[in-house]
């Protein structure tokens, strides 16, 4: 029996994105721009050549209609080809209510 990999034991589920969400995130004092291919409240896979290590925590600056969005959070995957799986360790409670409202619309569209 092939073992899962722990990136696909999510807790909480997450929706593609069918329009256009990008964030800034930084990496060695690097900042980055990076399109989101899906996102639910416990993390999101952004799409980016750009290589970070397993374990590496980063802010994430949302760019949405819903407001400004910080969160704090760590790659848990990586995938050369297609970007990183990132799982938020920190969110304030404003930020989260309008993470909530970003994936409410993002479902509904």
């Amino acid at each position: 029996m092939q073992e899962v990999p722990k990136y696909f034991r999510r807790l909480k589920t997450r929706v593609e994105t069918r329009e256009e969400v990008w964030v800034c995130w930084s990496h060695d004092g690097r900042d980055q721009f990076s399109k989101i291919r899906n996102i639910g409240m416990g993390g999101i896979f952004i799409e980016t050549a750009y290589k970070a290590p397993v374990g590496v925590k980063t802010k994430i600056d949302f760019l949405a209609q819903e407001g400004h969005i910080t969160a704090e959070a760590a790659v848990r995957h990586a995938n050369p080809k297609k970007g990183l799986g990132m799982k938020f360790t920190a969110v304030s409670d404003a930020d989260r209510r309008r993470l909530e409202a970003l994936i409410k619309r993002l479902t509904s569209s």
